[in-house]
């Protein structure tokens, strides 16, 4: 009996599992650099439950009320990633770029590039900066597609105001670990959705609102916007973005450490906001009750919902561990999306 009970549920962990990738690799699949996220949105809207009614507001940010009254709960997720925009392009056809969001450049550079023009997408490189074996300041990186003239760039449909990232695909590592780009914050959205398809709406008592946020990497922008139209009337709002964690060969392990595969991560601490002791308490108390896996820790970086606290809303922000962040290979364990999924949808319904 405890044998088949236990296949039974090994059965659905995988479905659970193979769920949750379906999910994440069409968001991290797609491209959506800050101010440049509608290709994100609409994977976003196609994956949303059939039930689900969403709006986008003027900020880009999209939105999707569940429920009525009092208190509002906001959940949100960014759409956008770390990417360039071209800023001119010089005589010589080359692209003068400008990053949109925290970089680490030498991981692109001399890499394949992709600029995202109106009707498709346009393949460059990243330059070499140079071939010597010291440099002390190198020079800003820039990209090309080939042209060796401005008007060859341009006949190819490159612009200025263009965005440029490289290109990108998820792949999938041993056990439940995948790798990709842009797992920052397409985790968050992905949990967002998990959570909608089962979110069981006869137990809602209040009004729960979540919002897919345009451009966090350059400034927490969008949800900027949306904090600033609720205003005073949200109670908390979970901030749902990347726990970057210490669990990784290269990092000291006396900070951030949260190990991969371990559960969703409630973050009370980092660079933007400060959780009350009381709530995380009661998050750890609701993940307990719901036998949902929680780890708690401390990191840097900032969350969306620090914008919601000046009008004394709540900020309980949570993730999951990646590692790599901000890099052409993060690195994360399908298994806290699952578990972050699942404490979304605890939250919207018990808490």
């Amino acid at each position: 009996m405890i044998v088949g009970l236990l296949a039974i549920l090994a059965i659905q962990d995988t479905a659970r599992v193979a769920e949750a990738q379906s999910v994440i690799s069409q968001l991290v699949e797609s491209y959506g650099v800050s101010a440049a996220e509608a290709p994100v949105r609409q994977v976003v809207q196609r994956l949303l439950p059939t039930w689900a009614r969403s709006e986008t507001d003027t900020a880009g940010n999209l939105w999707v009320r569940v429920g009525q009254g009092d208190p509002v709960v906001v959940f949100v997720a960014h759409l956008d990633e770390i990417g360039y925009r071209i800023d001119s392009i010089r005589t010589d056809g080359s692209l003068v770029i400008r990053t949109r969001g925290g970089f680490f450049p030498s991981l692109f550079e001399a890499q394949p590039a992709l600029v995202h023009a109106e009707r498709n997408d346009i393949p460059g490189v990243f330059l070499p900066r140079d071939s010597g074996f010291t440099r002390r300041t190198p020079p800003p990186l820039r990209a090309s597609v080939g042209a060796t003239t401005r008007a060859g760039a341009e006949s190819l449909g490159v612009k200025v105001g263009q965005t440029i990232t490289m290109p990108k695909e998820y792949v999938r590592l041993a056990g439940t670990r995948a790798t990709a780009r842009s797992f920052d914050d397409r985790m968050g959205c992905a949990a967002l959705i998990l959570a909608l398809r089962r979110l069981d709406r006869a137990k809602l008592d209040h009004q729960v609102v979540f919002l897919f946020s345009t451009r966090e990497e350059i400034g927490l922008e969008g949800a900027e916007a949306a904090a600033r139209q609720l205003g005073t009337t949200p109670r908390r709002v979970h901030a749902i973005d990347t726990f970057v964690s210490a669990d990784s060969p290269l990092e000291l392990q006396n900070f951030a450490v949260a190990p991969l595969g371990g559960g969703a991560v409630a973050r009370p601490l980092d660079n933007s906001s400060i959780t009350p002791p009381a709530y995380v308490d009661s998050l750890v108390a609701l993940a307990r009750t719901r036998g949902v896996a929680l780890q708690v820790g401390t990191t840097n970086g900032g969350n969306d919902g620090s914008t919601f606290t000046p009008y004394g809303v709540v900020d309980v922000p949570m993730g999951w561990p990646l590692r790599y962040s901000h890099s052409p290979v993060e690195v994360v364990d399908l298994k806290d999306l699952v578990s972050l999924a699942d404490l979304v949808r605890a939250i919207a319904e018990y808490w």
